[in-house]
């Protein structure tokens, strides 16, 4: 597995590479100090198989580069490694692809999991951090929320669910479609649904349809909160990895 890491601070970035590289023998880790230097490794080596991304880097806006990088390699899972652990960041960088968000305070064996869980084909947020809830868009199979705000008693997958004698909803129950569960993985995937559309050789129309219905198994009303609900119960059922088309 090749690895590049993105850290403008030489001992977190020193610090990292050894965590990472001590996930096994077959682990490579190119570690960069800058966004510019991310963007030449990547050129002269597009083969990596991860890219860990902090927010605060001293040469551009984090964010930014990972809406670049998800444009530009959309095949290539981003997780963010930041300081920050605020929800409004978490969700931001969901919005923009990437793959996980690990806050820097977390533990060694934590960070391995997530990688691991992400490599495998899942997506990881932080547990304490999934108790989110956001104001409904106008269309919520199209577009994700800009405004969210912490519901600190009740979990997302606690929230999505008909009826309040309900349990959470269990991705083994859910009752998806073999076309839906591929719809659902692209979804994790970042993809919009044009993109889905083209991968799945489907209408966009169609796709909005089968996002719709997605939406309503969860229990959810936008694709951002799919996406928390769904690692969630990841997490929950220990190791269930997004359908892959």
């Amino acid at each position: 597995m090749k690895v590049l890491l993105v850290d403008d601070h030489p001992l977190i970035l020193s610090a990292l590479q050894a965590v990472i590289r001590g996930m096994g023998d077959d682990v490579a880790v190119l570690g960069v100090a800058s966004a510019e230097a991310a963007r030449e490794a990547l050129k002269l080596d597009a083969a990596h198989d991860l890219v860990l991304l902090d927010l605060a880097l001293g040469d551009a806006d984090g964010f930014q580069v990972l809406a670049e990088f998800r444009a530009a390699y959309p095949e290539l899972p981003v997780v963010v490694v930041s300081a920050s652990d605020r929800a409004s960041d978490v969700i931001r960088a969901i919005d923009l692809g990437a793959m996980g968000f690990v806050p820097k305070r977390t533990s060694n064996k934590a960070l391995c999991e997530a990688l691991r869980m992400v490599m495998s084909g899942g997506l990881y947020v932080p547990p304490n951090m999934l108790g989110l809830d956001a104001r409904p868009p106008a269309d919520p199979a199209e577009t994700v929320p800009s405004a969210l705000y912490m519901v600190p008693d009740a979990p997302l997958g606690e929230r999505a669910q008909p009826e309040p004698h309900q349990e959470a909803p269990s991705l083994a129950r859910i009752g998806l479609t073999p076309r839906q569960g591929e719809v659902l993985g692209l979804l994790l995937k970042g993809l919009p649904n044009k993109l889905i559309a083209r991968e799945l050789d489907l209408s966009v129309e169609t796709v909005k349809d089968h996002v719709a219905a997605v939406l309503r198994a969860l229990g959810v009303s936008t694709r951002t909160q799919a996406v928390l609900a769904v690692s969630q119960m990841m997490q929950r059922q220990n190791g269930w990895t997004p359908p892959r088309p």
